[in-house]
């Protein structure tokens, strides 16, 4: 190409340039009158350099289109005629636009997410989202330690959780305690009776709905609720609070043996206090019959109201939790990292396969007996037969008993691992074939950030003032660098883990981490937030717990290398 056609296309470029229409920057008014015009508001009266900054914010919003839709449409049917005489009204809507819009609603995740609050906004209504969980059952089934167990976990995510008792106002109250609470007074055929426990029901749900208003965030009513006609009471009654979110909570316990045991534990309650044993248990089988009688389970009305629920039935299980066997770091003191298991640890590893089948058919046998000898009981409780007649009867028990732990023993079990190489390895022993072993992610140990690969006495003496920043706050202390966690971190990371082990109803062996594991345990056996990051979890420990409505039966083994063998801790509380 010549120098004079060069010269001929620049020129021509710089011509069309210079002539070309710049883009005009908008101005904040502009801006506003665009947003105006959008909305179709038709405001004659209206001087928009008269009116303060939050209604150009409330206008601008993009968080809420629907909210703010809404209110035009509504403002702009009002009569042409009295719009020039409103515009107080119309800054009302407005400024109530801008508390809907000014913040995002659900992402709000205690430790994770940290949303700035001015003094100014700390005086208006609040919108984040507000759970009450209403709990249903029938007394004596483990609502009291399911209440409690939830209030404990949320609490330990941060999301500030209350219970609200409503037997706990009955037995405060002082015109109450002057009437009788014996039986008859859960009677569903005694009016006076069940017009005070609904009354009774629905203060504790405005103590409840104060409480949230107020800043809680989790409110737990805390009653049988057991007919429909009650819980759609209080739905009602919270349906009147739009930030408010229910869900139903049913109870399920039909073990005979679990139920006895919780009717006694009812005798040291306040309702039995100084009362003979005796009268107290008739007393209180009387009032768990008249629950029996008006006893509606949550299911079809429910469904018909599209009302969220969960149902939580007895299933007995095993649950293992323990720590990788030995690796090469573990010798060497060094933290995470991804090294192979020593010896040592490959010998863990064969030795937790055997273990776990072992305890497998133990748990198999003890539960097929308890489940042969209710179904005995319950068809012919008061047979008396002769020797021969029971002779035949024990070996006939004893060949059900084995087919029936067969049955329960070849259930599936589920194995989980984290994705670190000492985990997996440590779970190659177990036949594929025979258990669901998944690798996850979720159960890798805490990411120490830039100081994987150190001891704790290196970072000591490198960076002293960082490992006593963790010392004294290890459940909120983040290791630096590139993807370093806390314990808080690791805690929201296994939310979806721990929901998966609440909802599963078989038998499971957790492979996991040091600090995993303690997060594990804390969640499983109620660990206090200053308790759980302290609690010494050893390796080759192997914690066997088994979920009861009245609690956690824990049971502690450890592995002893010489005889190549698990023997049972008596002492079954780790220790700090």
């Amino acid at each position: 190409m010549d120098k004079e056609k060069k010269e001929s296309i620049f020129s021509r470029y710089n011509t069309n340039r210079q002539n070309r229409t710049l883009p005009v920057l908008k101005t904040d008014k502009d801006l506003e009158a665009e947003e105006m015009a959008r909305l179709s508001l038709d405001l004659p009266s209206f001087q928009v350099t008269e009116e303060p900054e939050s209604i150009s914010t409330a206008m601008s919003s993009s968080n809420a289109p629907m909210a703010t839709t809404n209110e035009s449409h509504a403002m702009s049917k009002q009569p042409e005629l009295s719009r020039p005489n409103k515009p107080l009204a119309i800054k009302t809507k407005l400024d109530e636009l801008s508390l809907v819009t000014r913040h995002s609603v659900g992402f709000d995740v205690p430790g994770a997410v940290h949303t700035i609050i001015t003094p100014k906004l700390r005086t208006e209504r609040q919108i984040d989202s507000k759970l009450v969980v209403v709990m249903v059952g029938l007394p004596a089934r483990g609502k009291s330690y399911i209440v409690k167990k939830l209030r404990r976990y949320l609490n330990w995510l941060q999301y500030e959780t209350k219970v609200f008792n409503v037997g706990n106002l009955r037995r405060e109250n002082e015109a109450l305690r002057q009437n009788d609470q014996s039986a008859d007074f859960f009677d569903p055929n005694n009016k006076d009776g069940s017009k005070i426990r609904d009354e009774l029901a629905l203060r504790v749900l405005e103590q409840l709905i104060e409480w949230l208003r107020s800043g809680g965030r989790v409110a737990i009513h805390d009653a049988t609720n057991s007919t429909v006609q009650r819980r759609k009471l209080l739905i009602d009654r919270l349906s009147k609070e739009p930030d408010i979110k229910v869900l139903l909570l049913e109870s399920v316990c039909t073990d005979k043996r679990v139920l006895e045991r919780n009717f006694r534990l009812k005798l040291s309650g306040p309702d039995y206090k100084d009362t003979d044993p005796a009268k107290a248990l008739s007393d209180f089988r009387h009032r768990v019959a008249n629950y029996e009688k008006a006893y509606e389970a949550v299911g079809d009305w429910e469904e018909e109201h599209d009302i969220q629920y969960c149902k939580l039935v007895n299933v007995e299980r095993q649950i293992f939790v323990t720590r990788h066997g030995e690796s090469e770091d573990n010798l060497l003191g060094r933290i995470g990292g991804d090294a192979p298991l020593s010896s040592k640890g490959r010998k863990f590893s064969n030795a937790l396969a055997r273990f776990v089948r072992q305890r497998r058919i133990a748990f198999a046998l003890d539960l097929a007996r308890r489940k042969i000898q209710e179904e005995k009981e319950s068809k012919d409780p008061l047979r008396d037969s002769d020797d021969e007649s029971q002779e035949e009867e024990e070996e006939h028990k004893a060949a059900k008993v084995r087919a029936t732990a067969e049955a329960i023993n070849n259930s599936q079990f589920t194995i989980w691992t984290s994705m670190l190489k000492r985990s997996m390895q440590t779970a190659e022993a177990f036949d594929p074939d025979e258990y669901d072993i998944k690798h996850i992610r979720f159960l890798n140990e805490i990411n120490s950030g830039s100081r994987e690969g150190m001891t704790y006495e290196e970072i000591k003496a490198q960076y002293p003032a960082e490992f006593k920043a963790r010392q004294e706050n290890k459940l909120y202390y983040r290791y630096p660098g590139m993807g370093g966690e806390s314990y808080i971190d690791v805690i929201h990371r296994l939310q979806s883990m721990i929901i998966e082990l609440e909802r599963m109803s078989q038998s499971c062996l957790i492979i996991t981490h040091r600090v995993v594991l303690r997060i594990l345990l804390g969640y499983l056996l109620e660990w206090s937030q200053t308790q759980m990051p302290h609690m010494l979890v050893p390796i080759h420990t192997v914690y066997e717990l088994r979920p009861k409505p009245y609690g956690v039966e824990l049971t502690n083994w450890y592995y002893d290398e010489e005889e190549d063998d698990f023997k049972e801790l008596k002492d079954n509380s780790p220790q700090a």
